[in-house]
């Protein structure tokens, strides 16, 4: 990787992504990739960065089924505290 390549991840820049922005740019990374053409450096960076991203997407999502299961729970615990009453 190098620094004047577009395609290389960089960890500031990929933590700033919504979980939006990241899909999006890595489905433009698989695109990229499945239209071939590029050189085998490019490649290995492109492949680098879709990795990246897929993990930033992965957290996103592992965030989002957090929040979902705590208020689930906070619905759960305050139905059964309010129907011992």
């Amino acid at each position: 990787m190098t620094e004047n390549n577009p395609a290389a991840p960089s960890p500031d820049s990929l933590d700033s992504l919504s979980y939006e922005e990241a899909r999006e740019q890595l489905v433009a990374v698989v695109s990229r990739l499945e239209a071939g053409g590029a050189s085998l450096e490019e490649s290995l960076a492109l492949w680098e960065r879709g990795e990246a991203l897929a993990k930033r997407c992965e957290d996103w999502l592992e965030g989002a089924r957090k929040r979902l299961a705590t208020a689930r729970d906070a619905t759960n615990d305050g139905g059964a505290a309010a129907g011992t009453d």
